[in-house]
């Protein structure tokens, strides 16, 4: 579960990103888009600690494709982890928050591997306020193809090659997620795949295979 607060961020999710996205090697050149950031849909995933928010947002730019980026969000920075670092912002709640590309993240590459593997799923997500939680239903659907498996503990990331599609080496299991969403020939292993409102046939999203 994923318990929302209506507050405000400074900088924005859109806005951290707008300045994060140009420097990626899967980024498209400036001829591809036109515009500002768009937000298209997102899913979460439960950090069973319950400090870390996980929320992977697909975003456009014009008529550019769709862009997968997994998001960590941490109260204090992770070491270790500078390059991976998108930036920080202010939650009128929460307060400073650094925020992460979760490819780099073990609690991502965790959550992942146990949404692929296991069949765990996106996170359901709730506002709480006066002491009331108010259920916000998804903005986009995910599913796995493949049986429940037992997934293997994950803690930290050997290794990260950040293209597109961008492999992530942690430990027993090897990640695979997808930058520009339907635009990639089927890769092997366990799929994630996900439609959201305007795409209904479900499309890729990420892979795990055991090494």
């Amino acid at each position: 579960m994923a318990l929302l607060h209506r507050a405000e961020l400074r900088p924005t999710k859109l806005e951290l990103l707008a300045a994060w996205l140009p420097g990626r090697p899967w980024h498209p050149t400036d001829a591809d888009v036109g515009g500002g950031l768009d937000r298209v849909a997102a899913y979460r995933f439960d950090d069973p600690a319950g400090e870390v928010g996980i929320e992977t947002i697909l975003v456009r730019a014009g008529t550019g494709p769709v862009l997968q980026v997994p998001l960590t969000y941490r109260g204090a920075p992770l070491a270790g982890a500078e390059q991976w670092l998108v930036g920080t912002c202010e939650h009128s709640v929460l307060g400073r928050r650094w925020v992460y590309d979760g490819t780099g993240d073990p609690v991502y590459a965790a959550a992942l591997a146990g949404a692929i593997l296991g069949g765990g799923g996106q996170a359901q997500e709730y506002f709480e306020e006066n002491g009331r939680r108010e259920h916000r239903a998804p903005s986009m659907a995910i599913a796995t193809d493949g049986r429940q498996l037992d997934v293997p503990e994950i803690r930290v990331v050997d290794r990260v090659e950040d293209g597109d599609p961008t492999r992530i080496v942690a430990g027993p299991v090897e990640l695979t997620v997808v930058r520009r969403v339907g635009a990639h020939a089927a890769l092997p292993g366990h799929r994630l795949t996900g439609a959201w409102d305007g795409q209904a046939v479900a499309v890729p999203l990420a892979y795990a295979t055991a090494r």
